[in-house]
């Protein structure tokens, strides 16, 4: 399974893409996070759907130095594309 998610709000310099990968690795998920021209975050996840579900709460939590405002969530049955979770 893969969630595609992308987030809004404060989420660039305060840690979020380290703080997603690190519990992503935690969870055993694999897929990238990484930042996008335009102040938003977008996070791929592949692996097991429980932990995906995790993740996205995660996300929407983001570190305390964050400020989310909103989480776009696509999700989608795909084959696995990465090996590990890597911040991009």
């Amino acid at each position: 399974m893969r969630v595609h998610l992308v987030v809004t709000g404060r989420v660039q310099g305060v840690g979020f893409r380290y703080h997603i990968a690190t519990r992503a690795r935690t969870l055993r998920l694999t897929g990238t996070a990484r930042n996008l021209p335009n102040g938003q975050v977008e996070i791929t996840a592949e692996g097991d759907r429980a932990a995906l579900e995790t993740l996205v709460g995660v996300v929407r939590a983001g570190p305390p130095e964050a400020v989310v405002r909103e989480v776009r969530v696509a999700w989608e049955d795909a084959p696995a594309r990465e090996r590990e979770f890597v911040i991009r």
